[in-house]
């Protein structure tokens, strides 16, 4: 979901766009207009799309068919680079590694697209986001970041105080967010309609401090809060906010509006997919107090977003190497020696076994799938303190947009103490807003029960019950919506993002993790980070593609 103003006002920009005035007059009845008090169940059409939980189990469950059952061929494929997964990290290795002019490389995916975690589909209204689906303004120290901003014309160009000036088209639309809170909706997600002074002092108060954080540098030179986080200072002051939770650390300084900690364990849960009791108070602080980017064109908290999400940036990450990935292609085993490294695959689309012979190769897949594939004796840490977030996402078609008397539609649309983190608008960014279906991107982070527990309800639930679930919740702020639904499509994620849950950000279990393996096998994936955002998957691909190109210039 969209981050919310991290300074002491409460909203972004200004709410209403005057020309969007008659837009509720010309839709006629909204869905708030009167409660249903006993709404009909309806089958409505739809499906669970995965991920790929089920060919990923084949991994798990050392099920892969050998060769000579059902018939299979074996291909053997020789390259000096192997680069196994397509998220963002994967990408953005292959794409440094291609600037750099090694250009003999080979990614392969266990899943039939690209872009891991910014995945996306599409249907006859409009592209919509599986997951990540924005990037906000970027730190302009991130210089890497904003070249590869520039190359996609996402940035225009720099003003004369050096300042990127960013594509009107890619900047998000207003009206941005809104919460329903007592009844109506309110501007901005920050609560602050009905709410008492003291509620007020307390949200003003902690923001303040989230401020003060923001500007702090430790001894070493460094923000004590940045993005990556490899960056941020190593002070003690800052490390040991990794050894108390979130809530300990509101309750240390007092605050107890229910307001301001739900708005915390909302954030928490955004970004982290876990709660405020169970997320470190360095991670919750980092999440307010990490960006500083500046933009000729755009407040600082302005956010980057498309239909697709953040799949648009996947698609321009590998827009000068598409013909190097290999989809639908699970790696099952990846041993070494002197003389090089020997990845075991297996097509699942073609039920073909691949036998792919490199000189090093780069890991851009999470730890619990890297304790699969990679011999026992040369994992060098204890991945059970990699904790992943499990996550629901549903796309919904509806036939009427959402306006409840002056509040319209916005791109971020939140209720005050929901199971869910609400919805986005996939059509928000349109040009043309004159379209008779809308998409809405609803996200329910699993954080009610332990990872474990929450993924294997998630999996048993069907389609049926998923939809049931989902339209009680939207019903409890939109009355009237079961009638305007056409479809619901779900996904889960399974193991979603990694959660930095306490001590596990400044644990020496998490920096060893990144640490490459006889010279050959390379890791880089956002659970290194401890933070599953863009800029830090973008900054692993990065970092590995460093660490591997003396290598590649000896070899």
């Amino acid at each position: 979901m969209g981050e919310s103003s991290m300074n002491n006002r409460l909203t972004r920009k200004a709410f209403l766009l005057r020309s969007l005035a008659g837009l509720g007059a010309f839709f006629g009845l909204s869905w708030g207009t009167k409660a249903i008090l006993n709404p009909v169940k309806t089958i409505i059409k739809g499906r669970i799309l995965g991920a790929n939980h089920q060919i990923g189990h084949l991994l798990r469950n050392l099920s892969i068919p050998k060769k000579g059952e059902e018939k299979q061929s074996e291909e053997i494929i020789e390259v000096p680079i192997l680069i196994v997964g397509t998220g963002i990290a994967g990408l953005s290795a292959a794409r440094k590694l291609h600037k750099a002019g090694h250009k003999n490389f080979l990614l392969v995916d266990l899943e039939d697209h690209i872009g891991g975690n910014a995945d996306a589909g599409k249907n006859a209204t409009t592209s919509y986001p599986w997951a990540a689906h924005y990037l906000p303004i970027p730190n302009n120290e991130d210089k890497e970041l904003l070249i590869f901003l520039e190359e996609h014309n996402i940035i225009t160009g720099y003003n004369s105080a050096g300042l990127p000036i960013y594509n009107e088209y890619h900047l998000c639309q207003s009206p941005q967010e809104r919460l329903f809170l007592k009844g109506r909706w309110q501007e901005g997600l920050i609560p602050n309609y009905g709410i008492s002074e003291n509620d007020r002092k307390q949200i003003s108060d902690f923001l303040a401090l989230m401020n003060q954080y923001r500007q702090e540098k430790g001894s070493d030179g460094r923000w004590a809060f940045d993005i990556p986080l490899a960056l941020a200072s190593k002070d003690e002051v800052y490390q040991e906010l990794d050894a108390i939770s979130m809530t300990d650390f509101l309750s240390q300084h007092h605050f107890d509006s229910e307001y301001l900690l739900w708005y915390v364990n909302y954030c928490c849960r955004d970004d982290y997919g876990i709660t405020s009791e169970k997320t470190s108070a360095y991670a919750g602080i980092h999440y307010f107090a990490a960006r500083r980017g500046k933009a000729d064109n755009a407040e600082s908290n302005a956010v980057l977003t498309w239909a697709e999400g953040n799949n648009f940036l996947a698609k321009a990450l590998s827009t000068d190497f598409k013909d190097k990935i290999r989809t639908k292609t699970l790696v099952t085993q990846v041993n070494w020696n002197n003389d090089g490294v020997e990845a075991t695959a297996y097509n699942w689309n073609k039920n073909v076994s691949v036998k792919i012979k490199a000189q090093r190769v780069i890991l851009a897949t999470p730890q619990f799938v890297n304790q699969r594939i990679l011999p026992k004796e040369s994992i060098q840490i204890s991945t059970d303190s990699f904790q992943y977030a499990p996550w629901l996402v549903a796309n919904i078609t509806v036939n009427k947009i959402p306006i409840e008397r002056d509040r319209f539609l916005c791109w971020d649309n939140v209720a005050y103490n929901s199971t869910s983190l609400g919805y986005i608008s996939a059509t928000h960014q349109q040009v043309s807003r004159e379209v008779d279906k809308w998409v809405l991107t609803y996200y329910l982070p699993l954080s009610h029960k332990s990872p474990v527990e929450a993924r294997k309800e998630a999996i048993k639930k069907t389609h049926e019950e998923w939809t049931e679930e989902i339209l009680i919740d939207l019903e409890s702020f939109h009355p009237n919506i079961r009638a305007t639904v056409d479809e619901i499509n779900l996904k889960i994620w399974g193991h979603g993002m990694i959660a930095p849950t306490l001590g596990f950000l400044s644990s020496e279990n998490r920096k060893s993790a990144s640490k490459n393996i006889d010279n050959r096998i390379f890791l880089a994936h956002s659970d290194l980070s401890g933070v599953s955002i863009f800029e830090e998957s973008f900054y692993q691909g990065n970092r590995v593609a460093d660490e591997i190109l003396p290598y590649l210039s000896i070899s």
